[in-house]
């Protein structure tokens, strides 16, 4: 079984400045704001929410097919995918753009300054799910706006359940097309603060979105995760990292595991222990595509956090 992750193939591009951003912009000035920050440390990330979620499918054995437009810079990304043995037949390269990136500044206190260049993604309705005719499973993921309504059509025209995660497209999406994703969809996933705008820009109580699809996931950070299903509620507990080191991809490792968990047909309880144990060994390493495990020991881990084997 093939699961087709449609979605951005980015560059996280990470500063940090050695100060307070607030030290250095004037309350009072900022209608003539023209500063520079010297940033001594910076590293470069592979991104992107398909690229951040295919990676965790293929460490948890899966065969994901991710699905993007990437640009004339996309090399080295593409080695990497590469080397980790993710196939990248349904990624297009358009020679006249650039990969979509995100260019982060990181001050002393955690604040950031981001500028993002959607570049090649803003042309990935060029890719079809109807080319695909491997796949079983899908994910709609954050993405250039044409592109995410017509993945999401065309999920449902060929009928292949997929999973709808606006994430930060969300502003993009009135509560029209909203109530359209959702009835398109099997499965819906936000976190906590997405789900109050879901919720206000449908009209819709989290029970009534859940009633229109399979599963309804809500993540709370800390506070572990709720999974609305055919009228239950699960509350999902937090897995524990050993460690806090980058929590920045942490959504995307937590979506790999749901979605090996459903095609598994496994249990409600057991997909969000999964999905919340993915998102846990994410924290623990920096940046989105860093840390490196086997199934064998994802399942002894979760047999060590939640008391029962996966198997």
């Amino acid at each position: 079984m093939s699961a087709l992750i449609c979605g951005s193939l980015a560059y996280d591009t990470i500063m940090v400045f050695q100060d307070q951003f607030k030290n250095h912009i004037l309350p009072d000035q900022v209608h003539i704001l023209n500063v520079s920050f010297l940033v001594p440390r910076m590293r470069r990330e592979f991104g992107g929410c398909a690229g951040n979620i295919a990676y965790n499918l293929k460490l948890l054995g899966a065969a994901p097919l991710p699905m993007a437009t990437v640009g004339q810079d996309f090399g080295p990304y593409h080695e990497h995918f590469t080397r980790c043995g993710i196939d990248m037949r349904y990624v297009s390269t358009l020679d006249d753009l650039y990969t979509a990136q995100a260019f982060i500044t990181t001050d002393l206190d955690d604040n950031q300054i981001t500028a993002f260049h959607p570049g090649a993604m803003m042309r990935s309705y060029e890719n079809h799910v109807r080319d695909v005719p491997e796949a079983t499973f899908g994910i709609v993921a954050p993405d250039g706006r044409e592109a995410m309504l017509q993945h999401a059509q065309e999920f449902a025209e060929r009928g292949i359940p997929f999973i709808f995660d606006p994430g930060q497209a969300m502003p993009l999406f009135n509560g029209a097309e909203f109530r359209a994703f959702i009835e398109q969809a099997q499965y819906v996933t936000v976190n906590d603060y997405e789900s109050q705008l879901l919720e206000v820009n449908t009209g819709w109580t989290p029970a009534q979105i859940a009633e229109r699809v399979e599963a309804y996931i809500v993540t709370r950070g800390p506070r572990g995760s709720l999974i609305h299903a055919r009228g239950e509620t699960y509350e999902i507990p937090p897995a524990h990292e050993r460690r806090v080191s980058d929590p920045t991809g942490c959504g995307d490792a937590y979506r790999a595991g749901l979605i090996h968990g459903i095609m598994q047909g496994l249990d409600w309880p057991t997909v969000g222990r999964m999905a919340s144990l993915m998102g846990a060994l994410k924290v623990e390493h920096p940046g989105t595509q860093n840390q490196r495990f086997t199934y064998g020991e994802f399942a002894d881990q979760f047999r060590q956090q939640f008391g029962y084997a996966l198997d």
